[in-house]
């Protein structure tokens, strides 16, 4: 038995969609976006879902990815940080993925976060909390990644079944 090319694209089109659930749990791996591969892949291969359900379903993926984009330094921000300390995070971050991977991005963006901010305030208890805050919130920003992918990879399993 040969498979078809649409059988292909639909079976590639729900690997994709799986990778952007597990692609939002991890730091610098863009879920949404992977999640949204997924949408039009299976689009491109059959035509579904509707215009209402796809329109939804691409609104989703941008929210999440500039959740993606904007969560770590937006709790930067909300912890006390400089934009200065945020941006060199977010940079320590994208280099720690390929040396160390997820958790050392973590814990680097934390020691980054408090290094600076003790450095640039004089006070370790704020250097702590906007370390605190922003470990927290990419913590969060993952999470809240992840719902939102796993939310359309269901939506596309209702799409396959109905």
């Amino acid at each position: 038995m040969f498979l078809t090319i649409e059988t292909g694209l639909v079976v590639l089109a729900f690997l994709l969609l799986a990778a952007g659930v597990v692609g939002s749990l991890v730091p610098q791996v863009p879920g949404a976006l992977l999640s949204l591969s997924g949408v039009f892949t299976y689009w491109y291969a059959t035509g579904e879902p509707g215009t209402v359900v796809l329109i939804a379903l691409v609104l989703a993926g941008l929210v999440t990815w500039g959740i993606d984009v904007a969560g770590g330094v937006v709790a930067a921000r909300a912890g006390g940080a400089s934009n200065g300390t945020a941006l060199l995070a977010g940079v320590v971050a994208l280099v720690l993925f390929f040396v160390t991977g997820p958790l050392g991005v973590i814990l680097g963006v934390a020691v980054t976060v408090f290094g600076v901010e003790f450095y640039r305030q004089e006070d370790a208890r704020k250097g702590l909390k906007a370390a605190l805050v922003t470990t927290v919130g990419m913590l969060a920003s993952g999470v809240a990644q992840a719902l939102v992918t796993g939310s359309i990879l269901l939506a596309m399993v209702g799409v396959e079944l109905l």
